[in-house]
């Protein structure tokens, strides 16, 4: 009776197992989405960029992670953004509070950042930040003066790649060095271009300028009416890292393209 017994229960046991093995599974995925839910929440946040306006440091089809945690937490951080088609990011469902909660730091010139566009805040902008609260901004004949002191300009090799394939039209392609020391390259698709020569502007307290690195196909602070100065309530994060890119013309869904569709050289590319 007793050998029965047991050999009833082990038989129970071994029934069971495959239920249990499917219950460790499901747990391990639904941790596995709650951690990847808070990362995204609360410390990194990715986009996909769908415009020129960054080139040459950003291209059409890089994927980016943005730092949440680096400007602290405001009205539009607990959002959810969708990288879409388009000429920039489309979003919803901000949490509204007033105000900022700064842990870390405020924007930096020359830091590459995301933000809600101030006259559209469902629309997810990415630009450098060039001007702080009380800097005068000004364009001359295409080079960039702040607070009446000219951005060191240097020309470099000619950029090719606005076309997917580098064989694309030549590019004037130029090294300029914030006051801070921050360095990167701009490009001048246009010697007279509609915002190479601008008003000053004056930079309100808490907000920022922003500007786009492809200059003449930008749009960005120099345009009052449609971007203007960026609160600081509007800033969404910092970029930090391309973790995947791919060419514009490949879709993600084609797995079996990616060896030969994704741009290996910028993969974990810091800005």
């Amino acid at each position: 009776m007793h050998k029965k017994d047991h050999t009833t229960a082990a038989a129970q046991q071994a029934r069971r197992r495959p239920d249990d093995g499917l219950w460790e599974t499901v747990k391990v995925i639904i941790q596995a989405l709650l951690i990847a839910f808070v990362v995204r929440t609360f410390l990194f946040q990715p986009f996909n960029i769908p415009s020129a306006s960054m080139y040459p440091t950003l291209k059409i089809g890089d994927y980016i992670f943005v730092s949440k945690l680096s400007y602290g937490y405001g009205k539009y951080s607990f959002n959810f953004s969708l990288g879409l088609g388009g000429r920039e990011f489309i979003s919803c469902c901000p949490i509204d509070f007033p105000g900022r909660i700064i842990f870390a730091d405020t924007p930096k010139r020359g830091d590459v950042a995301v933000f809600k566009l101030p006259t559209d805040t469902n629309i997810d902008y990415i630009k450098r930040v060039i001007g702080l609260p009380g800097d005068t901004i000004q364009m001359r004949d295409g080079v960039l003066f702040i607070n009446n002191q000219p951005v060191p300009k240097k020309r470099v090799e000619d950029y090719t790649e606005l076309a997917d394939g580098g064989d694309g039209p030549a590019v004037s392609q130029y090294e300029e060095t914030l006051p801070n020391g921050v360095t990167f390259r701009v490009l001048d698709t246009d010697s007279n271009g509609s915002a190479d020569n601008t008003e000053e502007y004056v930079v309100p307290e808490g907000h920022y300028f922003m500007m786009g690195d492809n200059r003449d196909n930008s749009q960005d602070s120099r345009y009052l009416s449609f971007v203007g100065y960026v609160p600081i309530e509007n800033f969404v994060g910092r970029a930090d890292i391309i973790f995947f890119s791919i060419s514009p013309d490949a879709s993600l869904l084609e797995v079996w393209r990616w060896p030969f569709v994704i741009r290996w050289n910028r993969l974990f590319k810091t800005l």
